[in-house]
């Protein structure tokens, strides 16, 4: 029995000494880039850009109902103000030629009468809920196409699962815009303070951290429909994202301010071709983000339980499937 103990020991050290020397093979620089590359080809694929197209457009079309909803909230329980500077810092992260829209549309209906923007607010509500679902529909079903889910949730517990995600995605956005708001209170309190200098580099920290956390639970929760994807391989693929997201905010508005003056193309529309831009480029971050966290998840879950017969371990599923192998699947 000693020896049988012995040999299951020796064993078991095989083994981890295995699965480290796999994870340090897969995580060497040239694993990292064959990783990242087989993240881009995955969320690159030809079905993917038509959930890009749906959710830019009905990000956009559920943009300015949400501040009209903002708006006719604070004036029935708060002031003006707080819902200016809310929309203030959140105007700060697109393009600056987009920017007035935002900053332009908030002061048109803070200077309406209340029973006006009441019922702009109902309005909007409407428009606004179905654009956020329908485009929380399109996020969901890209992510899972990336994912290779073949059987997708039925009819009524999808559209649930994207009510409850918009739902979410909103009041993760109400807290987030609002922290950025007392913070930026509190700087200005102590702007004559020392310890100002400390606060201004977490400024924009609140949103990098807001978008992070609900990225990572996006991906954690609502991509795979069999098992939830794995807490690393989702704080990944959402940190990622988030990096993408301000990297190519910062790249759109070099894009449309420094290169390619679309104002003097599109006129009048000139700012909403920036938002979109700016919002199919954000989309294809976190649908990178998820596909990186399938990846990792691949890695992770093919890792050698058995190498003592110096085998290499074998990746199954790692293809990206087609919208017509999806129809096949279902029964």
């Amino acid at each position: 029995m000693l020896q049988n103990r012995n040999e299951t020991s020796a064993g078991a050290e095989h083994i981890g000494a295995g699965r480290f020397a796999n994870l340090l093979r897969q995580f060497s620089p040239v694993g990292c880039i064959r990783l990242c590359g087989r993240a881009f080809a995955r969320s690159w694929g030809r079905d993917v850009m038509l959930y890009t197209g749906g959710v830019t457009f009905f990000a956009l079309l559920a943009m300015f109902p949400a501040i009209a909803i903002l708006i006719g909230f604070y004036k029935a329980v708060l002031s003006i103000g707080n819902v200016s500077e809310q929309v203030a810092a959140m105007a700060e992260t697109v393009p600056t030629a987009a920017r007035a829209l935002f900053l332009a549309e908030v002061e048109r209906l803070s200077e309406g009468s209340f029973r006006a923007i009441s019922t702009q607010s109902a309005i909007a509500l409407a428009i606004g809920g179905y654009a956020a679902h329908r485009g929380f529909k399109a996020l969901l079903a890209g992510l899972n196409l990336i994912h290779d889910e073949k059987e997708p949730h039925g009819f009524f517990k999808f559209n649930l699962l994207a009510f409850l995600v918009a739902l979410a995605a909103f009041f993760l956005f109400t807290v987030v815009s609002g922290a950025v708001v007392t913070w930026r209170l509190i700087e200005h309190a102590y702007a004559t303070e020392p310890v100002s200098r400390i606060m201004v580099p977490f400024d924009n920290l609140w949103t990098s951290a807001g978008l992070w956390l609900g990225l990572t639970m996006l991906y954690r929760y609502a991509m795979s429909h069999r098992t939830r994807v794995m807490w690393p391989a989702a704080i990944v693929g959402g940190f990622f994202a988030t990096a993408m997201s301000g990297l190519f905010s910062w790249m759109c508005a070099i894009y449309v301010e420094q290169i390619v003056h679309l104002g003097a193309t599109y006129g009048s529309v000139g700012a909403v071709v920036v938002l979109l831009i700016w919002l199919s480029w954000n989309v294809n971050a976190i649908f990178y983000g998820g596909a990186l966290a399938t990846e990792l998840e691949l890695s992770w879950k093919n890792d050698p339980q058995d190498i003592t017969d110096g085998q290499e371990p074998t990746v199954a599923n790692d293809r990206v499937i087609s919208l017509a192998e999806r129809r096949q699947s279902r029964p």
